[in-house]
């Protein structure tokens, strides 16, 4: 009685009373036995974080994320701190850096002793649900979800799996191959496709739809994982020709090549499109991907309608974000494997009870700093596994920074350190070194470390690179 008291009070202090200020914010939901908010966190997959129209998009249609745009805070300076499937949802499962979660170099098995984000979430009296990819070791059910629907993974398809695939332009499709959805009990549901199909989004939103409609008086932890956008884009029914490759406007930034084997020159997701990359390419793939974006974005629509219909709307807390970026076309590179701003960055919006409303902040936070944020919100002791912190402080308008810098890394090919202006990128593999002033610069286009004016700098960010990834256990 002691701890639920305790929890009770916790949450009161930080939202209850902010919501007392809200004007028509209660619902019947408000008053149940459990005041503490639900959680409902959408994380898309590879999308570039200018990507929604509402933050200034000019051609993309993202109507339902914009209505988060308008009703939460978006953090502008979000950041993916390992941009890879697996590691990244490694981290945002853990709260904690790849180096010491267990996956540290793309692969590897979460580590025992570990409380994972549903775990401590289920521990403190949630419902918790899954729905969407799942690409890390386990199950969703052995990672502390107490439900899946809607769970797409990969194997199933037996021999037809690995049957090869061709999509737009008889190109071969090398990603999801041999994926499946599958019901809670593990059983392959192949009428939905196998791989990506152009309704993979429709499946995945009515998988978190028909979790929305379970009846328990318990708040719930929804996780919903969209395989969007990632390749192969797949254009999905409807989408044909809405956006004219013509009429997409190109990266600032784009290169025919990038300039210098930044340890991934000839991976997977390189190898997507041709070298040099041409502008008839690049405009194709940005006119797909926005299709495949916008599509997402109606199945999230009916997530939150199916959600407002639940009479839950207003006590629930809303996370929208990506798993990383993607470069498409920029700096000469198409995957996600680099540390610049259209990879490392991602779209990151939270709306919910006593969010403020409209608010943009340039607060650096990490994918995983949601677990311990979401603990806090409710009122739930954060675990010793948890080396990531909450950003509660900026939504509740107490702290503007919860961290001065921001550290990446790619395999150990990639270091990068991000302040309030400048960036610096180590390539220990070729000792070499990219130093940029993202306030004038924020398209990375003017590489400065060879400057002499900036030797002072550099070194200082440099030895703040080197005691991070000291303290990491890293290199």
């Amino acid at each position: 009685m002691q701890k639920t008291m305790t929890v009770i009070r916790a949450f009161a202090s930080v939202f209850v009373t902010a919501l007392l200020f809200l004007p028509g914010c209660w619902s019947k939901s408000a008053f149940a036995a459990d005041p503490r908010p639900n959680f409902l966190v959408i994380v898309s997959d590879d999308q570039r974080p200018d990507t929604i129209a509402a933050l200034g998009n000019p051609v993309i249609e993202t109507p339902n994320l914009d209505r988060l745009v308008r009703e939460g805070m978006t953090f502008t300076r979000a950041t993916c701190a390992f941009p890879l499937c697996v590691p990244s949802r490694a981290e945002i499962l853990t709260g904690a850096t790849a180096f010491r979660n267990g996956v540290p170099y793309g692969g590897g098995r979460l580590k025992r002793g570990q409380t994972f984000w549903a775990d401590a979430l289920r521990d403190a009296g949630y419902q918790t649900w899954y729905s969407g990819k799942w690409m890390n070791d386990g199950s969703p059910k052995t990672r502390g979800y107490d439900e899946t629907s809607g769970l797409f993974s990969s194997g199933g398809a037996g021999a037809q799996g690995k049957e090869p695939r061709s999509g737009r332009f008889g190109r071969l499709i090398t990603g999801y191959r041999g994926w499946t959805f599958k019901t809670d009990d593990g059983k392959p549901e192949l009428e939905k496709g196998i791989g990506l199909v152009g309704e993979t989004s429709k499946h995945i939103a009515d998988g978190a739809i028909a979790l929305l409609q379970r009846d328990s008086d318990q708040p719930f932890f929804l996780h919903v994982n969209f395989t969007a956008p990632h390749d192969p884009l797949i254009i999905p029914p409807g989408y044909d020709g809405k956006y004219d490759p013509a009429t997409v406007p190109l990266p600032a930034n784009l290169l025919p090549e990038h300039p210098f084997d930044h340890g991934n020159l000839k991976g997977r997701d390189e190898q997507l499109l041709p070298w040099p990359r041409t502008e008839k390419d690049v405009r194709e793939e940005i006119a797909a991907y926005y299709a495949v974006i916008d599509d997402m974005d109606h199945h999230i629509g009916r997530i939150l309608k199916s959600l407002q219909q639940s009479g839950r709307y207003d006590n629930t807390v809303i996370v929208f974000t990506s798993d990383h970026g993607l470069a498409l076309g920029s700096h000469g590179l198409m995957g996600k494997q680099n540390m610049y701003e259209h990879t490392i960055g991602v779209p990151f919006i939270v709306a919910g009870p006593g969010i403020p409303q409209g608010e943009r902040t340039e607060a650096q936070i990490y994918l995983r700093d949601m677990y311990p944020t979401t603990c806090e919100m409710a009122g739930i002791s954060i675990p010793d596994s948890v080396d990531a912190k909450s950003f509660a402080p900026v939504l509740n308008g107490t702290a503007s920074e919860i961290h001065p810098a921001v550290f990446g890394y790619y395999h150990d090919a990639q270091r990068m350190i991000r302040t309030s202006s400048w960036k610096l990128i180590h390539y220990p593999l070729i000792d070499k070194v990219q130093l940029f002033d993202l306030r004038n610069d924020p398209d990375e286009r003017n590489d400065l470390s060879a400057r002499p004016e900036y030797a002072a700098l550099r070194k200082e960010l440099a030895g703040q690179l080197h005691d991070w990834f000291q303290e990491q256990g890293g290199t």
